[in-house]
């Protein structure tokens, strides 16, 4: 039998809340779990590493996705599989994986479902599941979150985006694997390890959260109507025909920009830098899945 924690966002609900959360749990056998609740996601790193200390060797997180970016980054090293309970605005990782928003649904998944190895991103000492980025998201997260995301949901992401349209582009140097890929004006920086975002709208499309490899975008709009046929051919679930959009794959990447940039992981903001240092860790951890599920980044629901 697992020694199974509970780490849990104490500001995220879905369906009964926590207390529906303790009687699935009870339902499949575990009456005493490991129980760390904590009031925002900067605080989850320090209860995994209590849990993890604890003796857990399967740890149910309930949140969003910045939540279980925090977790999966506390779990560095460890060879706990990770369960997640879908309790946030995007749920991308979860969706991505099949993973429903029903705990009921979430629970039985964690305790008798399938477990494969995913990779993950490193961005400046830091992992993440989904996708990083600087510029136009990085800004359209941080204006969202500023308590319009808990009033409205993704709404809020939708209408803070077209406010943060008309901002001047920045220089960015990219070099991919070791040699220089990209150096101009950019818009929006992307590094994906899945490749849809809410709404089912697909990023990257052929992303693979178990290839050994991240998904790398830039976004060289500049402008209204230069975003308004970018997010077009997005929507269309074709950004790589855009003529202001190039991708490619790493393992490893170096971005500089030429002056100091907002950037974002799995949603959650993060301070302004100038550089950005990234690479893939693959298989690097145990996710719990659908049993009939391969995880290949598309979204399911």
């Amino acid at each position: 039998m697992n020694t199974v924690a509970v780490v849990a966002h104490s500001g995220k609900t879905v369906g009964g809340g926590l207390l529906e959360l303790r009687r699935e749990l009870e339902r499949h056998g575990v009456s005493d779990p490991i129980w760390h609740e904590v009031p925002k996601s900067r605080k989850a790193p320090a209860q995994v590493k209590s849990a993890l200390a604890e003796g857990a060797d399967l740890l149910f997180v309930w949140g969003g996705d910045g939540m279980v970016q925090r977790c999966i980054d506390a779990l560095d090293g460890a060879q706990t599989a990770l369960a997640i309970i879908p309790a946030g605005t995007a749920n991308l990782f979860a969706t991505s994986l099949g993973i429903p928003k029903d705990i009921a649904g979430a629970v039985q998944i964690g305790m008798h479902g399938a477990r494969r190895k995913l990779d993950v991103g490193r961005l400046n000492g830091e992992r993440f599941a989904v996708m990083a980025g600087a510029g136009f998201d990085a800004r359209m997260i941080r204006a969202a979150d500023a308590g319009l995301k808990d009033r409205i949901g993704r709404v809020a992401y939708v209408w803070t985006g077209v406010n943060e349209l008309g901002r001047k582009p920045f220089e960015a140097k990219i070099k991919v694997d070791g040699s220089t890929w990209f150096d101009g004006k950019a818009s929006s920086v992307l590094l994906g390890n899945v490749g849809q975002l809410f709404g089912g709208i697909e990023a990257f499309e052929d992303a693979k959260p178990d290839d050994g490899l991240l998904e790398l975008g830039v976004v060289t709009a500049d402008g209204m109507l230069d975003w308004a046929r970018t997010i077009a051919r997005t929507a269309a679930g074709a950004s790589s025909t855009s003529p202001f959009v190039q991708v490619t794959k790493a393992r490893s990447a170096e971005v500089t920009f030429d002056r100091k940039v907002l950037y974002e992981l799995d949603g959650g903001e993060r301070k302004k830098v100038k550089k950005l240092d990234a690479e893939v860790e693959p298989s690097a951890i145990d996710v719990c899945v659908p049993t009939d599920s391969e995880p290949t980044g598309k979204e399911n629901a």
